[in-house]
């Protein structure tokens, strides 16, 4: 007779965190997750006073076009801190049109095609033993895990981002707000 009590022991902690991650991520912000539902990602985006540079690169590179009503996507979405923090003296030159291929493929690296609300990357990583693997556009890898009861995603370079605020819907997909930006290589645009 086959033993299933490490799998059920495993589904009990990942159901246990998501309900603790899930009353976590609805107090976060409350202006990301009141998005109207029946908005694309692009105009939910342009409403929101922390995802400014977001929007911006997102419009430069012409990513704009496509968010606007194509889907279903994942959009993992960096804060303005976010970015910040990782291009702080070089934000002008992200947004500079001689760059617009590496922000295209950096933008592509936090978009996963279909819909992952936080409860399907959470059963998703049941089914992966703790860690879920997402093939985002850019075509690349990026690895989801639990660290306490956050969600954790890690790029390809080992850096992670963790999931601050989870489940805006939009028309056209879903966005999760991420506390760093994520990278699929190493750029030209960092210092």
């Amino acid at each position: 007779m086959k033993c299933y009590v490490p799998q059920v022991a495993l589904l009990t902690l990942f159901l246990t965190f998501f309900a603790s991650a899930q009353d976590q991520f609805s107090s976060s912000d409350s202006k990301f997750l009141a998005m109207d539902m029946e908005k694309s990602i692009i105009t939910n985006t342009e409403n929101l006073k922390n995802h400014t540079t977001l929007l911006a690169a997102m419009k430069a590179a012409d990513m704009d076009k496509i968010l606007s009503y194509h889907g279903p996507f994942t959009v993992f979405a960096p804060s303005d801190m976010a970015f910040n923090t990782l291009f702080s003296n070089t934000s002008s030159d992200l947004l500079d049109p001689k760059n617009k291929e590496e922000l295209k493929a950096l933008l592509r690296y936090h978009i996963v095609a279909g819909e992952f609300t936080a409860s399907k990357i959470l059963k998703a990583m049941c089914s992966g033993k703790g860690k879920a693997v997402f093939t985002t556009v850019q075509g690349e890898k990026l690895t989801a895990t639990m660290k306490g009861i956050d969600i954790i995603l890690t790029d390809t370079m080992g850096n992670s981002a963790k999931i601050i605020a989870a489940d805006a819907n939009q028309c056209n997909g879903v966005m999760h707000e991420i506390d760093s930006v994520i990278l699929p290589k190493r750029i030209s645009l960092l210092p």
